[in-house]
């Protein structure tokens, strides 16, 4: 009995947090302001002193984590309407490196060292601090950075060149079945996709793991593959 009661908690609190999160909205993980971060952490002290412990009413834990989820909800409301407020409860995005040259003392009252912003560059492959025009630290905990003007790759805009526009690619096959509403969308049938396929050397839709189609890079076909000498281990 006592299990049971543990997966019928699981399930109900489960439900109801995928519930309120998705009615909060999206956000990567590592992406979370400082209160969204600490209401995580209460939440999962709160469940799982649920799930832990049966004897603990189970009502008191379902109000606490709609409580807990509202004045999240409150709060991102309030640090959306109210910058002066978030300023002072978030870490706002902060200059670390401006014009090449570090910034001490923004660097201290984030208590960010010197080592841990050679890290975050080198991750974004940059090894030299001369190719550095601004370093940022936002709300998250990461680096962005703009790197000087001269170390900047080459851009098509930079040669005075327009190049056409690739579109976004539509899946069209996905493991052998194909979408006839994309197809549509294309204004295209599947006696187009057919003979698509025959010169790319495929004779059945059924032998097309996936395809898709853009306007600027035209048909991409990746084929299921039959034998295990076509396969490898990187």
């Amino acid at each position: 009995m006592t299990y049971l009661i543990i997966a019928l908690r699981i399930v109900s609190i489960m439900a109801l947090f995928l519930f309120l999160i998705l009615k909060t909205g999206r956000r990567k993980l590592g992406e979370l302001p400082v209160y969204d971060f600490l209401s995580v952490i209460v939440i999962g002290s709160v469940i799982g002193a649920d799930i832990a412990e049966p004897d603990i009413p189970h009502m008191p834990t379902l109000f606490a984590v709609v409580l807990i989820i509202a004045l999240q909800f409150l709060v991102s409301n309030l640090l959306i309407n109210n910058k002066r407020i978030a300023r002072k409860i978030t870490f706002g995005p902060t200059v670390i490196i401006q014009k090449g040259q570090f910034i001490k003392a923004n660097m201290k009252r984030l208590k960010y060292p010197v080592e841990n912003v050679l890290m975050a560059l080198r991750e974004k492959d940059i090894f030299d601090l001369n190719e550095v025009e601004y370093a940022i630290i936002e709300g998250s905990g990461n680096i962005s950075v703009l790197k000087k003007s001269q170390f900047l790759p080459l851009t098509p805009a930079d040669m005075k060149l327009q190049p056409e526009s690739k579109g976004l690619p539509i899946p069209l096959i996905t493991d052998g079945q194909v979408h006839d509403k994309n197809l549509q969308q294309l204004k295209r049938d599947r006696p187009w996709l057919a003979s698509q396929l025959s010169q790319a050397g495929v004779q059945d839709f059924s032998q097309v793991f996936y395809a898709d189609y853009s306007e600027g890079g035209g048909l991409y076909v990746s084929r299921i593959l039959q034998t295990e000498k076509d396969d490898f281990t990187l």
